[in-house]
C-alpha cells in the first residue's frame, strides 16, 4: 500500500555512506528510500522488477554499472525517474558527464543535512537542482518557458565561442582545448572567464549547462569517451 511518501532508491557502493544517507533520508517528512543497493547493475534489477522510485540518486562511481551508465539506462527506459547525482569530489567533467547521460542534479556526500533535503525538494518542485553549481540567472534561463521553449543564444555568439562551447561540454582538458582550437591554454581560461562574467555564471559547469539547456550543442555529436 502506499505511504504518499516520495520513493527514493540509493546506490552507492560505499556501505557505511549509503546506510548513513539512508537513515538521514527517512527522518525527512514526505520522503522514504524504498531500497539501497551496491552497484548500478542491482538498482536497475530492482527497477525492472518493479520498484520504481521519485528519486534515484545515483553514486558516480560504482562497480558493474557506474553512475553514467545508470543514469542513461534510467533515462531510456523511466523517463519520469529523476536522477540525483553523488560524488565526493567537485570533478567538472563528471558532472557534466552525469547532467549529459539525464541527471536532473548534482550533489556532495559531505554536504550537510540541510542541502540534500534542499536538493531533493527541488528536484521535485522544479525538476532540477544546480544551485551549488550555477548562479540564479543560468536557473532563471532554465526555468523559464515561453512558445519557443528554452532561450537559444547562438545567435549572441560568435563563432570562437560556440567552437569553445561546443569544447567545454567534453571530457577535454583546457590544454587540449586549446590545441584543438589552436589557441593558447590562456587564451582558453580568458574564453572561459569572459563568458562566465557575461553570463552570470560560475565555472566550466556553469558554461555546459548554459550550452545544453539552450540548444547552443548538439548531445549527439559529443564525444565523452
Amino acid at each position: 500500500m502506499s505511504t504518499g511518501k516520495i520513493r527514493i532508491a540509493l546506490a552507492d557502493d560505499h556501505s557505511l555512506i549509503r546506510k548513513g544517507l539512508v537513515e538521514l533520508i527517512n527522518t525527512f517528512d514526505r520522503y522514504e528510500v524504498i531500497f539501497h543497493v551496491g552497484n548500478g547493475q542491482d538498482l536497475i534489477n530492482q527497477v525492472s522488477a518493479g520498484m520504481v522510485p521519485d528519486i534515484a540518486m545515483l553514486d558516480v562511481n560504482m562497480p558493474k554499472k557506474d553512475g553514467y551508465e545508470t543514469a542513461a539506462w534510467l533515462r531510456a527506459n523511466y523517463p519520469d525517474v529523476r536522477v540525483l547525482g553523488l560524488s565526493m569530489y567537485d570533478e567538472e567533467r563528471a558532472i557534466i558527464r552525469m547532467l549529459k547521460n539525464g541527471a536532473k542534479g548534482y550533489i556532495f556526500k559531505d554536504a550537510e543535512p540541510a542541502e540534500l533535503k534542499e536538493a531533493l525538494d527541488s528536484i521535485m518542485k522544479r525538476g532540477y537542482h544546480y544551485s551549488e553549481l550555477v548562479t540564479g540567472h543560468l536557473i532563471h534561463n532554465i526555468n523559464r518557458e515561453d512558445e519557443k521553449g528554452m532561450a537559444r543564444a547562438g545567435d549572441d555568439f560568435s563563432e570562437r565561442e560556440m567552437e569553445f562551447f561546443r569544447c567545454v561540454c567534453t571530457e577535454m582538458s583546457y590544454k587540449e582545448i586549446g590545441e584543438k582550437m589552436h589557441l593558447s591554454a590562456r587564451t582558453i581560461e580568458g574564453y572561459r572567464d569572459a563568458l562566465c562574467e557575461r553570463l552570470g555564471l560560475r565555472s566550466r559547469v556553469g558554461l555546459a549547462l548554459y550550452a545544453l539547456k539552450n540548444g547552443i550543442i548538439n548531445l549527439e555529436q559529443i564525444d565523452f569517451g
